[in-house]
């Protein structure tokens, strides 16, 4: 890393996102997550999960 040189860009505060540098992906990940997070607990759930279907079940067939 470039001494005085921060490994992300722009954008750290609560209303926009880090920006990735390229360096130091552990430590921009958890910043992402915490500012998604911050947004909607659901938005985290469904990037690590996937998004939820809701589905029915009628006489043993599944409907979506």
């Amino acid at each position: 890393m470039v001494e005085g040189k921060l490994p992300f860009a722009e954008g750290a505060s609560i209303n926009m996102p880090s920006l990735f540098s390229g360096v130091n992906y552990p430590f921009w990940k958890i910043r992402m997550k915490i500012f998604i997070e911050s947004l909607n607990r659901g938005v985290w759930d469904v990037i690590v999960n996937g998004p939820f279907v809701p589905k029915t079940i009628i006489d043993g067939v599944t409907i979506d």
